[in-house]
């Protein structure tokens, strides 16, 4: 598929109503009371009420235990000013392994308790909790460490989690009821840091095959392979990523293409002898579509330099890469810069080594990295060394629209370990005040903004055509090919009709939903799409799906001799298909008639009107 941009009240009452999201760096939104020490913040919006949920951990009577707040599209707090607690599991006194998925009326939680089991909980929007007051345990029991979770497209959710050996698989209905749930293991190696990535009709897992070598090294390989919400494999296992040798904290992300597929990406010391960050992709069908076993990398090989902490967004138009990462320098560790970088899903790097975001951050950076929702450009937004959060806008170029300092303040903050992506124009960040408490948030606009946010207008829908037909068409004259189609909802400027791989493009009038040529016998691959003022759509599909048409042409001539007795298409000679098949109301000219002989046969014949 083809999308090219060418241009540029509840069961709570709130006990302190909150301001809305500021528009003050020195003094951002406060979200909740926390702890000293708190820290592994989440956050996710529901793309439908606009409600954004921001998670967070720290240590209680019942251990290092989650409390979630919601907050309304204006960030002012819709449950208690500290949050609701999920206080019936144990948890342990560390940080096992948290996830936090949106759903269509409220939010799911999931975590390992202290027992080495996996739980999720539901908080619906009035606070309520459908799936009991402790949850629902998944796997059967099985699992223990990571836990990893996205929302599905029916008010379920996807559910991973491994313990040292395993790696599990699980979906959670919206009623809470479980469907089968998978184990992906390989009785030679350990399969484990499991990633999820949703596709049409369920989902990929991206996890590692590896053995331990001593305590701190992997030989690590990655994989992926696609499941159904019945636990059934719907693609078969591919490796992605060839064996490297790699620290054991250093564990693999992935992020959805938008397209069915997804990007991976890893950072390791294993080519070159230096850290840096390097980046597969499957298509929607689970196959790679960059060849080489060792990824494409961000950066040059550069001994001097790392390239790690990497956070990815994808470009919803073209389906490239955008991948901002940090420079450190690998004798003293002090962090250089950030840089970014796009790839597309064949591997080819728009900017070489990179572009800069910002020099002189300190020694250390957390990156996040957003595209804004209609494609228009994307953020980075990264904290300092003086633990300020600033954001950088760009288009999908790479030419800077903006710089904002999000906060100014200077106390040490764990920063959320994601944004939750531009949605009504808009990203959040939030943080914890690690010195003296307290949950903190910030958004940012499209535009730069903080505060009130003005969403953009919507592109006009960029529709494709529809209903692509094609045949191989004979005369006793001629031999050639007809193309039709449906016409989309808004009329393009023109469509292209691509052919024979897009060695030759065709464009053609928008008044015409047909066309016609002459051809020698061969085979032949068209595919067609509508062109508007600020985009192409992506290719028209035929009745069975299919994105293109396959035409031979065998110029093996037919019986033209009988009659036609029924008329069923009429063409001019430049392919227009004429709506009306009644030859007494054709206007004088000359046209393709294509119709039934008494013994049923298709023929095509030339007649020639006064």
């Amino acid at each position: 598929m083809k999308r090219i941009i060418l241009l540029f009240a509840g069961i709570f009452a709130i006990t302190a109503l909150q301001a809305q999201w500021s528009n003050d760096p020195n003094n951002n939104t406060f979200i909740a009371n926390c702890a000293t020490g708190a820290g592994e913040v989440l956050v996710s919006t529901d793309p439908v009420s606009g409600d954004t949920y921001v998670q967070w951990l720290y240590g209680a009577d019942n251990g290092w235990s989650p409390w979630v707040q919601r907050l309304n599209d204006e960030g002012v707090p819709q449950w208690p000013a500290d949050g609701i607690h999920i206080t019936t599991p144990n948890f342990a006194t560390w940080s096992p392994g948290y996830a936090l998925a949106a759903v269509e009326d409220g939010v799911v939680s999931m975590f390992r308790t202290a027992d080495a089991h996996h739980w999720v909980v539901k908080i619906n929007n009035d606070g309520s909790l459908p799936w009991g007051e402790h949850g629902i345990v998944l796997f059967n029991g099985e699992g223990g460490g990571r836990s990893e979770m996205i929302a599905g497209d029916d008010g379920g959710v996807w559910a991973l989690g491994t313990d040292m050996d395993s790696t599990f698989l699980q979906y959670i209905n919206a009623n809470g009821t479980l469907r089968n749930y998978v184990t992906i293991n390989d009785p030679s190696k350990k399969c484990s840091n499991g990633v999820l990535i949703p596709t049409y009709n369920g989902v990929f897992v991206v996890y590692s095959k590896h053995t331990i070598q001593g305590y701190t090294t992997y030989n690590k390989a990655i994989y992926v392979a696609g499941y159904n919400k019945d636990g059934e494999q719907i693609f078969p296992e591919t490796l992605l990523f060839g064996q490297q040798s790699v620290g054991a904290s250093y564990i693999h992300y992935a992020i959805s293409d938008g397209n069915g597929g997804g990007y991976v990406f890893q950072w390791h010391n294993n080519i070159g002898g230096a850290y840096n960050t390097y980046v597969t992709h499957f298509n929607a069908n689970g196959a790679p579509t960059i060849l080489d076993l060792n990824g494409v990398a961000v950066h040059s090989t550069d001994p001097s330099h790392f390239y790690t902490n990497a956070y990815a967004t994808v470009d919803p138009a073209s389906h490239d890469l955008i991948i901002a990462f940090r420079q450190t320098d690998s004798d003293t560790q002090t962090q250089d810069m950030v840089l970014m970088n796009r790839i597309t899903p064949d591997g080819e790097k728009f900017w070489e080594d990179g572009l800069p975001v910002t020099a002189d951050v300190g020694d250390y950076s957390d990156i996040l990295t957003e595209a804004f929702e209609y494609g228009e450009g994307y953020a980075v937004i990264y904290t300092d060394g003086q633990n300020t959060v600033n954001a950088a806008g760009y288009d999908m170029y790479g030419g800077p629209l903006w710089n904002t300092t999000m906060s100014t303040t200077r106390y040490t903050k764990s920063i959320s370990l994601n944004s939750t992506g531009f949605l009504r124009g808009q990203n959040i960040v939030a943080w914890v005040n690690t010195q003296n408490g307290g949950v903190y948030g910030q958004n940012i606009g499209w535009d730069g903004t903080m505060g009130e946010v003005t969403p953009p207008t919507p592109p006009v829908p960029c529709y494709p055509p529809t209903n692509l037909q094609g045949e191989y068409i004979y005369t006793n004259e001629m031999f050639g090919a007809t193309i039709s189609w449906d016409a989309p909802e808004i009329t393009p400027i023109h469509y292209n009709l691509y052919r024979e791989d897009y060695k030759e493009v065709i464009e053609i009038d928008p008044e015409y939903t047909s066309y016609f040529e002459a051809l020698e016998p061969g085979d032949y691959v068209y595919k067609l799409t509508a062109v508007y003022d600020d985009c192409e759509s992506n290719y028209a599909l035929t009745e069975s799906g299919d994105d293109y048409l396959l035409i031979t042409v065998t110029a093996v001539p037919e019986n033209v001799d009988e009659e036609i007795v029924t008329v069923t298409k009429i063409y001019t000679l430049n392919g227009q298909m004429i709506r009306n098949a009644n030859l007494e109301a054709l206007s004088p000219g000359v046209y393709l008639i294509h119709g039934l002989t008494s013994t049923g046969k298709l023929i095509i014949k030339k007649i020639v009107i006064q």
